[in-house]
Formats: C-alpha cells, sequence, structure tokens
C-alpha cells in the first residue's frame, strides 16, 4: 500500500515484452519529454470508458466535449468530420480560412442558425448563391438592395444600360430592360 518512484537524473524506461522477450512496448520519460512505443496508446477514465486512444490510423477522444483552449484555436491542415460545431455559450463561433477557401460539403443540405442574432458573409471578391437543381429562397419581411444603380430620369426612353428587377406574384424575380416608366408586367412570359 505505498507508492513506487522511479527517479533518474536522465530518463526512465519502462519496456514491455512479449513471450519471446520482445519488446511491445515502450515507456520512456525523459527531462524534456515523455514517449510513448506500441502498437496502441488509451487513457480511460475511473469507470473504465475510453477518454483518449490513438493508435496508426486514428486519434479517438471519447469525451462528450472537446475544449481547445488555445488563443489561435484549433488548427487543422487537412479535412474535419463532425456532426456539431459549437462555440462556447456568450461566444462568437469563427470558421475561417485566412489564406485559401472555405468548404463545407453535406449530401442532404448545410443549416446554418443563429437563434439571437445575424448571420453575415464577408467576402473581399464574389459571394455565390447556386442551386444546380432547385429554388434559391429569399425568405424575410424586406428584402433590401441598398447599392443597386438607379437609372437619371430623362424623357428619351435610353435604358442607359440599366435594368429593372420585376417580381412575378409567386416571387419569382427577372430582369426586364429598363425604360422611362415600369417595364415590369404581372402575366409576363418569365412569369409563366
Amino acid at each position: 500500500d505505498s507508492s513506487l518512484l522511479l527517479q533518474s537524473t536522465h530518463n526512465v524506461t519502462v519496456n514491455a515484452r512479449n513471450s519471446n522477450g520482445e519488446v511491445t512496448g515502450r515507456l520512456n520519460v525523459g527531462p524534456k519529454m515523455v514517449e510513448f512505443h506500441s502498437q496502441q496508446f488509451q487513457i480511460n477514465s475511473k469507470d473504465g470508458k475510453p477518454l483518449f486512444t490513438v493508435d496508426e490510423n486514428e486519434v479517438v477522444i471519447g469525451t462528450d466535449k472537446l475544449r481547445v483552449t488555445g488563443p489561435e484555436g484549433a488548427l487543422f491542415e487537412h479535412s474535419v468530420e463532425t456532426p456539431l460545431v459549437k462555440a462556447e455559450a456568450f461566444k462568437q463561433l469563427r470558421l475561417e480560412s485566412p489564406t485559401r477557401s472555405l468548404s463545407m460539403d453535406a449530401p442532404r443540405g448545410i443549416n446554418i442558425k443563429a437563434q439571437a442574432g445575424n448571420i453575415e458573409a464577408l467576402s473581399q471578391m464574389d459571394i455565390k448563391l447556386h442551386s444546380s437543381d432547385g429554388v434559391l429562397l429569399l425568405d424575410a419581411q424586406t428584402v433590401r438592395l441598398p447599392k443597386l444603380p438607379e437609372g437619371a430620369r430623362g424623357g428619351s426612353g435610353i435604358s442607359q444600360g440599366l435594368y429593372e428587377i420585376c417580381v412575378c406574384p409567386d416571387g419569382k424575380l427577372y430582369l426586364s430592360v429598363a425604360g422611362v416608366g415600369s417595364t415590369c408586367q404581372e402575366y409576363s412570359r418569365v412569369c409563366q
């Protein structure tokens, strides 16, 4: 009922051997690093639940929550696969790729939700919303396009290279060459 103390001025090495005397596992505790050589390394909770497992193919973290406390957050060199990405309560969540693109792929859709607050998408270049086989739905009380250019009033009827955005009764949008008055038609061919 007492502790075993192994002490060294350099390092302490513990070897595990098989029946042939070959080393199958090695723990080396040195002054600057702890090394473990084996096919698998595992840390268990008091009740035997695996908390952290490492082998040649993967690292498994078996806790309910993985918390990364570094100021830079979590850095991944390759892909990340997870059912949930969530910020701590009252903290901001940012997915960022400072020098390359950020891609989210899901065969059954991607849902981005803000229960209280705004969602912002900022880009130095273009933001493209594309649906290859479906509808782009803007479902809001008000849809604003504040920087849309407006033509100058004039009786010439020349469009000045501007277009009018027209809305069909079902909400579908289409462009019409701008004129002196509105060129939108409720029963346009586009709306049929």
